[in-house]
Protein backbone atom coordinates (compact mmCIF):
# COMPACT_ATOMS: atom_id res chain seq x y z
CA UNK A 1 0.00 0.00 0.00
CA UNK A 2 1.40 3.77 -1.04
CA UNK A 3 2.64 5.99 1.70
CA UNK A 4 1.53 9.90 1.47
CA UNK A 5 2.76 12.24 3.59
CA UNK A 6 1.11 15.38 4.73
CA UNK A 7 2.16 18.46 3.29
CA UNK A 8 4.76 20.39 5.15
CA UNK A 9 4.73 24.43 5.91
CA UNK A 10 7.78 24.29 3.26
CA UNK A 11 7.95 21.39 0.79
CA UNK A 12 10.82 20.97 -0.89
CA UNK A 13 11.18 21.69 -4.77
CA UNK A 14 11.07 17.88 -7.05
CA UNK A 15 8.03 17.13 -4.70
CA UNK A 16 4.94 16.15 -6.04
CA UNK A 17 1.53 17.81 -3.86
CA UNK A 18 -2.13 16.26 -4.40
CA UNK A 19 -4.88 18.38 -3.47
CA UNK A 20 -7.68 16.85 -2.75
CA UNK A 21 -10.84 19.18 -1.83
CA UNK A 22 -15.04 18.81 -2.54
CA UNK A 23 -16.59 20.02 -5.61
CA UNK A 24 -20.35 18.96 -5.96
CA UNK A 25 -20.40 16.68 -3.03
CA UNK A 26 -17.43 14.60 -4.44
CA UNK A 27 -13.47 14.51 -3.27
CA UNK A 28 -11.94 15.93 -6.49
CA UNK A 29 -8.04 16.43 -6.65
CA UNK A 30 -5.68 18.13 -8.83
CA UNK A 31 -1.63 17.20 -8.46
CA UNK A 32 1.03 19.83 -9.03
CA UNK A 33 4.89 20.03 -8.79
CA UNK A 34 6.66 21.96 -6.45
CA UNK A 35 9.38 23.95 -8.06
CA UNK A 36 11.62 26.61 -6.94
CA UNK A 37 10.28 29.60 -4.84
CA UNK A 38 10.99 32.19 -7.32
CA UNK A 39 8.87 30.28 -9.83
CA UNK A 40 5.41 29.04 -10.03
CA UNK A 41 4.66 25.50 -9.52
CA UNK A 42 3.62 23.30 -12.48
CA UNK A 43 -0.05 21.95 -12.27
CA UNK A 44 -0.93 18.80 -14.32
CA UNK A 45 -3.36 18.46 -15.75
CA UNK A 46 -5.60 21.51 -15.55
CA UNK A 47 -8.82 19.40 -15.00
CA UNK A 48 -9.93 18.18 -11.74
CA UNK A 49 -9.66 14.43 -11.27
CA UNK A 50 -11.15 11.88 -8.82
CA UNK A 51 -8.55 11.09 -5.95
CA UNK A 52 -7.43 7.58 -6.95
CA UNK A 53 -6.30 8.82 -10.09
CA UNK A 54 -4.72 11.93 -8.63
CA UNK A 55 -2.51 10.14 -6.55
CA UNK A 56 -1.90 7.43 -9.21
CA UNK A 57 -1.13 10.96 -11.35
CA UNK A 58 1.30 12.14 -8.49
CA UNK A 59 3.42 8.63 -8.56
CA UNK A 60 3.74 9.16 -12.21
CA UNK A 61 5.61 12.53 -12.04
CA UNK A 62 7.49 11.90 -8.32
CA UNK A 63 9.45 9.33 -10.79
CA UNK A 64 9.85 7.02 -7.43
CA UNK A 65 11.96 9.45 -6.05
CA UNK A 66 10.55 12.95 -4.97
CA UNK A 67 8.15 12.67 -1.62
CA UNK A 68 4.50 12.92 -2.35
CA UNK A 69 2.63 15.28 0.21
CA UNK A 70 -1.47 15.16 0.37
CA UNK A 71 -2.76 19.06 1.10
CA UNK A 72 -7.01 17.92 2.67
CA UNK A 73 -9.25 20.98 1.92
CA UNK A 74 -11.38 21.87 4.39
CA UNK A 75 -14.23 18.89 4.62
CA UNK A 76 -12.17 16.58 3.02
CA UNK A 77 -11.10 13.41 5.42
CA UNK A 78 -8.48 10.91 4.20
CA UNK A 79 -9.58 7.77 3.06
CA UNK A 80 -7.37 4.51 4.37
CA UNK A 81 -8.52 3.28 1.05
CA UNK A 82 -5.97 5.41 -0.77
CA UNK A 83 -3.22 4.41 1.01
CA UNK A 84 -1.69 5.70 4.57
CA UNK A 85 -0.21 8.81 5.50
CA UNK A 86 2.69 10.20 7.87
Amino acid sequence: MPTYHRLPDQPVPGAVIVKLYRSDGQVRGYVRKVTDPSEDDTIFPGEEMGPEDALKLAKTHSLGAAPIYVELAEGVEWDPNWGATT
